[in-house]
């Protein structure tokens, strides 16, 4: 993977007005250096559920990782579990074990730990940059930019603005209104609230980091990625079922990621998610994360626990 030079004009989207860094940058993964090998991270925004976000620890890792390698590799492809909950009342701390660096491929095994126990495990490998005849990729959905799709405030503001609109709905848009998430969506194709009974496990949004990061070193645009790949990526297996059970219960067990080409975290880039499957109270989801002009940049996969129980039935209120 070359360095993002001259992504300007291929990936679009251009900077954020302003000189604002991103606090993903300046805050989420910026680790404090400990020991040799050894960091902590700090928490910048907790969902309502009171656990650590998911991708926040996956990005702390990765850091942690990208630290202990030269700056001409870059990574590749990512392997995680979650083990344990996190506690939202203190830091964490990220091990690094360097497995095996190698003249093409360098491997990281980082664990996160906080009160003396593991609460999430990655390898992460990283590879010097081989050019190779052999290409090809998927095509990027065709959908409509950025700029002409309500942003996220917007978008939630016009939802709760409808008469027709469940009360389950609205508390949870609500809450949603409420979260300081360090990045953008704009949502493809939002769905009426008359189509929420008639939705399939695929959702599309773009997204972006907030505020600036620049071009700098890919692999802190691969942090950011790995950060924001993990925000509304499992509730994708929830969608078609969301209507006739209530979630109960929701986590991450597993997270992979593998990097294929240049991008931007800050500038936008479109999301595709998808669940090809969910049962035995889990969920499985597959995404692609496309540069604006069509290179697709990233691709995930996540499982997770997901417990619902039926809808209580309807009040005449």
């Amino acid at each position: 993977m070359s360095p993002p030079q001259d992504l300007e004009d291929e990936q679009g989207g251009g900077d954020p007005p302003g000189d604002l860094r991103s606090v993903l940058v300046t805050s989420v993964l910026n680790l404090e250096p400990l020991d040799e090998d050894l960091y902590r991270g700090r928490h910048y925004w907790v969902p309502s559920t009171q656990r650590l976000f998911g991708g926040q620890i996956v990005g702390q890792a990765l850091v942690a990782a990208a630290k202990s390698v030269s700056e001409d590799v870059h990574v590749h492809s990512l392997h995680c579990y979650f083990v344990r909950k996190g506690d939202p009342k203190v830091p964490v701390l990220y091990q690094v074990e360097q497995t095996r660096t190698g003249a093409s491929f360098s491997v990281r095994f980082v664990k996160a730990v906080q009160h003396g126990r593991p609460i999430f495990i990655c390898q992460a490998s990283f590879q010097k940059a081989q050019p190779s005849p052999m290409q090809h990729q998927f095509s990027m959905p065709a959908v409509p930019p950025p700029e002409e799709l309500l942003s996220h405030e917007a978008l939630i503001d016009q939802y709760l603005r409808d008469p027709q609109l469940q009360e389950k709905y609205r508390v949870g848009l609500n809450q949603i209104a409420a979260q300081e998430v360090p990045i953008e969506i704009r949502v493809v194709n939002p769905p009426t609230p008359g189509q929420l009974k008639e939705m399939e496990p695929r959702q599309m949004f773009w997204v972006r980091a907030q505020g600036y990061i620049g071009e700098g070193d890919m692999k802190m645009h691969c942090c950011v990625a790995a950060y924001i790949s993990d925000y509304a990526f499992l509730g994708t297996a929830v969608l078609p079922h969301h209507w006739q059970y209530e979630v109960d219960f929701m986590v991450s067990l597993d997270h992979s990621m593998w990097f294929h080409a240049p991008f931007r975290a800050d500038h936008w880039m479109l999301y595709e998610c998808e669940s090809p499957w969910a049962g035995g109270s889990r969920g499985l989801v597959h995404g692609r994360l496309w540069r604006q002009d069509g290179v697709l940049a990233v691709s995930c996969a996540q499982e997770g626990v997901i417990r619902v129980k039926p809808q209580g039935p309807k009040s005449n209120l």
